[in-house]
């Protein structure tokens, strides 16, 4: 039987350890890290629970979360085209979402914690997103809150499938 070194095994501790501190916690959490394409984003008016497609029925995106820690989202409604006038700019911007920062797992839920935002209003807050992965497939929910376009109180489901 091989004896390891005390300090060979100190040094192998710290290494684990320092590998740790930058990545979630993922236990029993669902596994999001990785590069989805976006399939569908429906929100639901909570007061009527009227649903809209807003970014159309076959809107673009693209999610990614880092083992470290990192996501980053860009979404846009499915048709776009280059804009002529300055009102075409503002549609462009209205109907798109693009925002990046750390992230958290906490049990069925994901936390992004935005450092940059297409909208200012949304930078330095804390995103609360419910997950669910079945498969290659990630169902995001997100808390109640009133809607970056319309301004309506809702919720938005956003489905998701993995890029391989």
């Amino acid at each position: 039987m091989k004896l390891i070194h005390p300090q060979s095994l100190q040094v192998a501790c710290v290494a684990v350890a320092a590998l740790g501190v930058n990545t979630p916690s993922w236990s029993a959490a669902p596994n999001v890290v990785g590069t989805w394409k976006l399939v569908s984003s429906v929100t639901e008016e909570l007061a009527t629970g009227k649903k809209t497609p807003l970014l159309g029925e076959h809107p673009k995106g693209y999610l990614i979360y880092t083992p470290q820690g990192r996501m980053m989202v860009l979404l846009v409604h499915q048709t776009r085209s280059p804009p002529k006038i300055d009102e075409d700019r503002i549609n462009l911007h209205k109907y798109m979402a693009a925002y990046s920062g750390r992230y958290t797992v906490e049990g069925d839920k994901v936390v992004h914690h935005v450092d940059i935002s297409w909208n200012e209003a949304w930078t330095g807050t804390h995103q609360v997103r419910f997950v669910k992965v079945d498969g290659d497939r990630l169902t995001i929910t997100t808390a109640p809150a009133k809607h970056p376009i319309t301004g309506v109180e809702s919720t938005a489901v956003l489905v998701w499938e993995r890029e391989h």
